[in-house]
């Protein structure tokens, strides 16, 4: 082996070695190059959450919407119930009065009845128009309690609906104090991640100044 043969392999080994030096050298991040990796990472991370929460305040919002369709729905639902339970109520307290004074009038055809028979003879013609009212006011106090019973039916029907739509009301109104907490409780996890990205962002922005300057 002559001096040209070894030299020529020192000369190489040395670049080599040079060359193992600065890929190593270039492969060891510096402390500012790992702090803005890291800052961009936060930054994808912060607008994540954000996009998130966003979605999930929006998702809320337009439940509160639904509960508010509802509740108006509802109470409008209640009101035409008590309306109708009002109006139950003047028809059964009318129908009631009548019938009452439908049976004051068949007492009043009993007794008028009663003194013709035996005044005029049961087959007088007092008699047969006492039967002929008497018939009358029964039919008219049957009819009369008929709608009373009626009455009191759709007011009971009324009533269930009414305590019914009061019922889907409350539940309304909790449906839609729950969606408000949670939508509040959105705004503020994006008002947080806003501070987050707008921190993380000013944290890069340095760094990248930092890692600048080292070069120089």
């Amino acid at each position: 082996m002559n001096a040209a043969t070894l030299l020529r392999r020192g000369v190489l080994a040395v670049a080599f070695a040079g060359l193992l030096a600065g890929g190593a050298y270039a492969q060891d991040p510096t402390p500012q190059q790992e702090d803005i990796h890291q800052d961009k990472k936060d930054i994808r991370q912060d607008k994540r959450d954000l996009n998130k929460d966003r979605a999930d305040r929006n998702a809320d919002q337009k439940d509160i919407n639904k509960d508010k369709r509802d509740l108006s729905k509802d109470r409008a639902d209640r009101n035409k119930d008590q309306r109708d339970i009002n109006h139950d109520k003047t028809d059964l307290s009318k129908d009631r009065t009548d019938r009452n004074k439908d049976q004051r009038d068949i007492n009043h055809d009993k007794r008028d009845l009663a003194k013709d028979d035996a005044k005029y003879g049961a087959n007088s013609a007092q008699a047969q128009a006492d039967r002929k009212d008497l018939h009358t006011d029964r039919v008219d106090r049957n009819k009369d309690q008929k709608d009373i019973n009626h009455d009191k039916r759709d007011l009971s029907k009324d009533r269930a609906d009414r305590n019914k739509d009061q019922r889907d009301i409350n539940k309304d109104k909790k449906d839609l104090s729950a969606d408000r907490k949670d939508r509040n409780a959105d705004q503020k996890d994006i008002n947080k991640d806003k501070k987050d990205l707008h921190k993380d962002r000013k944290d890069l922005h340095q760094d990248r100044k930092a890692a600048a300057a080292h070069k120089r």
